[in-house]
């Protein structure tokens, strides 16, 4: 198995990097060609992936690992940010040929009128059984159900995405008001800590986040948002810019290929992918052995993100209704 170290870089040089204006290349150093670049290596395409730190982009370095992406001639350089929103200005300017993020942050941004494209699917949450995030809060704080959040304060990592949309929408379903839940930004490493100090009164984590605070008997699970909103709702695709995938039709179809064979192979090998955590992430060995993972799936859920895009519209996170299908590269 050939090994091919994945380069990383903080969220903030990214952003810094997108918003002094720089083009197409390798914010490491290096100067790649416009177009995404020929590797030193020969016949290779270099392309930059904007990856988030969390466990599902391990697929990424998998599929590096395994020599996938090789296979269909292109070398991958990974960076990571600290979201998708974030990644967004990295990819409009060529700073990101292609990045791995939260597919309302791309829905959002086409709203307002960035040119994105969707480029392929990458990582569903679970349709049912034991989802890959939820919400959780005291044992003893009397909240059963999403609807009993009303006027109560939950902890989201970022506002106006997925986390708030689901849990609203799982609010109104179990019979409550949606506009009557309340919201706290913070990281998910912060959230279980102000939870026992009572600063919030429920934390939407994912995870490992999830199953950690479920361990401690003082902590209950109110149900999984995602699974109760839109059922196999995606949390992440791989995005680019539209001008990027009109120039260079025949590398986003090369990516496109190689995600898709990379998260086929992924899914079919979840010891491996857990593999890579403990290199990737950091990740304590024992913790990525037991840690829940998403489905991975290059395929483009448009039926499911034509549906959160009707929520978006509902909860006024946009103006008008997302044309999935149009902001999808075919």
């Amino acid at each position: 198995m050939k090994r091919h170290l994945a380069k990383l870089m903080t969220g903030g040089a990214i952003i810094a990097l997108a918003l002094t204006g720089c083009g197409s290349g390798s914010p490491s150093g290096s100067t790649a060609p416009e177009g995404g670049g020929t590797a030193a290596s020969g016949d290779l395409q270099k392309v930059t992936v904007g990856v988030l730190p969390i466990a599902p982009s391990a697929a990424m370095q998998y599929g590096i690992d395994e020599g996938i992406f090789e296979k269909h001639g292109l070398e991958v350089e990974l960076q990571t940010g600290q979201g998708g929103a974030a990644m967004l200005p990295a990819v409009s300017t060529g700073t990101m040929n292609f990045a791995v993020g939260n597919p309302l942050s791309v829905m959002t941004a086409v709203d307002k009128g960035l040119d994105m494209k969707i480029v392929s699917g990458y990582s569903n949450s679970k349709a049912e059984g034991e989802d890959i995030n939820g919400v959780v809060t005291k044992a003893d704080a009397g909240i059963d159900n999403f609807a009993d959040l009303e006027g109560k304060t939950t902890a989201v990592n970022t506002l106006k995405t997925q986390g708030d949309l689901t849990i609203m929408e799982s609010a109104a379903i179990d019979g409550g008001d949606p506009q009557a839940l309340k919201f706290s930004e913070m990281p998910f490493p912060d959230m279980e800590a102000q939870l026992e100090r009572g600063n919030v009164d429920a934390v939407w984590l994912p995870e490992p986040f999830l199953s950690k605070a479920l361990a401690n008997e003082d902590y209950k699970l109110v149900g999984y948002p995602n699974q109760k909103a839109l059922p196999g709702l995606p949390t992440m695709v791989t995005f680019t810019s539209g001008s990027y995938a009109s120039e260079n039709p025949e590398i986003v179809a090369d990516f496109k290929a190689a995600v898709t064979e990379a998260l086929e192979a992924a899914e079919a090998d979840p010891e491996g992918v857990r593999a890579v955590l403990p290199e990737f992430m950091g990740m304590d060995e024992a913790v990525a052995k037991g840690l829940k993972m998403e489905t991975f799936d290059g395929e483009v859920p448009t039926e499911v993100l034509s549906d959160m895009g009707e929520l978006m519209l509902k909860y006024e996170y946009v103006e008008k209704a997302p044309d999935v299908a149009a902001m999808t590269v075919q």
